[in-house]
């Protein structure tokens, strides 16, 4: 077995990991393999089988898709640690978690204690045994105590879900699988189990409606919504006129740029997500939901507010300090910006 990489933040760790894996890869097959995953990642998939059916699914899903699963993971959870700085998840639970994007971005955002309490409890969810060796397999190497100790678990992502009570439960990339049955009762086993949900799907219109379900779900179980909105009132967005959605930067690999034809070195990974608590955040006052516009002596942001309202805000040049805090903010920030915690 491999030794751990040497200290180095999760997300480093898991690029230098995953370059190994492709290494061994042989490209003709990746790239099959990569293409029939984006087949059924942008349509309609199977509800009675697992999307990763054998090794070189997996090792192509690992390289193709984890690193943008991972990106998005850690910007919900990154906003969910901004709205309740003061917790850290006691346990979690990741279901239907495939290669474990979503362990490594929690390991990023909540490193192990440094108090010698020992790591975490850490288990994966998942119904494609392939999956769960690769995923076991990376781990192995992570620098996070509490991903090399993770427990890899197979278990049908259903109706019949059995979710052992933990700190935060993730369902990321997963409900665009199941039935409407099964999703909704896989939010509730979440729900039923966690102090903290964060669930993330592609920032598509059929994804933020899977998200709003589960919002819903979540809000009606007792949950306070901590991000991305700032408030737990329904969502002010119109059906069918707009949704919401965000985007983290990917790095690109070999094997996205092969099987893209691309030659940019990155690429913008589109999800929406929600993240809901228990014991009440304390969420942005507004949260910026689209790229922000910057002109000559002001940049416009778009934004919903804890007014349960979207609208538009037009800093100038002439507000100051609150003009360059304006000039860079980014998409999915909240506004204004959070003041920094006294040292």
């Amino acid at each position: 077995m491999h030794a751990p990489l040497s200290p180095q933040a999760p997300a480093e760790a898991l690029r230098a990991t995953l370059a190994e894996l492709v290494d061994g890869l042989p490209p003709r097959q990746a790239a099959q393999a990569t293409a029939r995953l984006i087949a059924n990642y942008r349509g309609a998939t199977p509800t009675d089988a697992p999307v990763l059916r054998d090794r070189s699914d997996v090792v192509a899903y690992a390289a193709y898709r984890m690193p943008a699963t991972f990106e998005a993971d850690r910007a919900a959870l990154g906003a969910l640690a901004d709205a309740v700085p003061q917790w850290t998840p006691s346990g979690h639970t990741d279901i239907g978690g495939g290669t474990g994007a979503a362990v490594w971005a929690a390991a990023d955002i909540w490193p192990d204690p440094a108090d010698g309490a020992g790591p975490r409890p850490v288990t994966v969810l998942d119904w494609a045994e392939p999956a769960l060796a690769l995923g076991r397999e990376l781990a192995a190497r992570a620098p996070s105590a509490a991903l090399r100790d993770a427990r890899w678990r197979r278990a049908r992502i259903d109706a019949a879900l059995d979710v052992p009570p933990t700190g935060l439960v993730t369902v990321s990339y997963v409900l665009g699988e199941l039935t409407p049955a099964d999703r909704a009762a896989v939010v509730d086993a979440a729900a039923g189990a966690a102090e903290v949900v964060a669930v993330v799907e592609p920032g598509t219109p059929d994804g933020y409606r899977r998200i709003i379900e589960a919002r819903d779900r979540l809000v009606a179980a007792g949950f306070h919504i901590a991000a991305p909105c700032p408030h737990s009132a329904a969502c002010p967005i119109e059906e069918g006129t707009d949704w919401c959605h965000f985007a983290a930067r990917v790095s690109r690999s070999s094997l996205h740029r092969q099987v893209k034809g691309a030659s940019l070195a990155w690429e913008d990974e589109k999800f929406s997500y929600v993240a809901a608590t228990r014991f009440r955040p304390g969420p942005a006052t507004a949260r910026v939901v689209r790229r922000p516009q910057t002109r000559k002596g002001q940049v416009l942001l778009d934004l919903c507010r804890d007014t349960e309202e979207l609208s538009r805000e037009t800093v100038t040049k002439r507000q100051g300090p609150l003009y360059r805090a304006a000039r860079d903010t980014a998409w999915g920030d909240p506004w204004p910006p959070r003041e920094d915690p006294a040292p």
